[in-house]
């Protein structure tokens, strides 16, 4: 598994009009091909009438699956510029469609790609790119006593509390870059001179 990775985590909306042509962009996180193929069926079914539906998606961090359509544009003015919003910004689990109402005037293959281009980069940035960290999940216990050093240390740290047990003991539940785990265990285990313990339970992005 790699560090981090952008994608999106909210839909996006936008749209452009080009001499009397309407583009209307749209953006969504997907995490499967299916997910993405469903997500351009609705979009089609929602602008039955319009000239063409493009898209372009790309799934997964490693190995990326990328798929483009001109869906009856020319070849290349519309699937491949809006692949190129997506890759150009290194966004994974994402799919675009830009759907084009035709306006009665050509736009040319330059003026088709400027067009889809745009209306995917609106769509892109109305979404907001997040980049995904992978962070391990620790479970951290430690005495009464020492709970105030271990808080300290957790509150100076990047670590995200999920939750905090009082029991017998107090078990801390949190989540941690993965590059910075080794250097909070060290702390905590130097300042409570080992008493606390701590014990990955997995490993997420968020």
């Amino acid at each position: 598994m790699t560090g981090t990775y952008n994608t999106i985590i909210s839909e996006g909306q936008d749209e452009i009009v080009e001499k009397k042509s309407r583009f209307i962009g749209y953006a969504v996180p997907v995490s499967t091909e299916e997910e993405a193929y469903a997500f351009v069926e609705r979009i089609k079914k929602q602008h039955y009438d319009a000239r063409h539906n493009c898209f372009a998606f790309a799934i997964g961090s490693e190995n990326t699956l990328l798929r483009f359509s001109d869906d009856g544009e020319p070849q290349g003015t519309a699937g491949k510029p809006i692949l190129e919003v997506i890759t150009g910004n290194q966004v994974v689990n994402i799919c675009i469609v830009v759907t084009r109402y035709f306006g009665g005037t050509l736009l040319g293959t330059g003026g088709l790609v400027r067009a889809y281009t745009e209306a995917a980069k609106l769509a892109l940035a109305d979404a907001g790119i997040h980049t995904m960290q992978l962070m391990k999940l620790v479970s951290i216990t430690t005495n009464y006593n020492d709970s105030g050093k271990v808080q300290y240390l957790l509150s100076n740290s990047q670590a995200v509390i999920d939750g905090t047990d009082y029991t017998m003991d107090v078990c801390f539940k949190i989540a941690i870059p993965a590059d910075e785990y080794d250097r909070l265990e060290k702390q905590i285990t130097e300042s409570t001179s080992a008493r606390a313990v701590l014990e990955v339970t997995g490993e997420e992005y968020r």
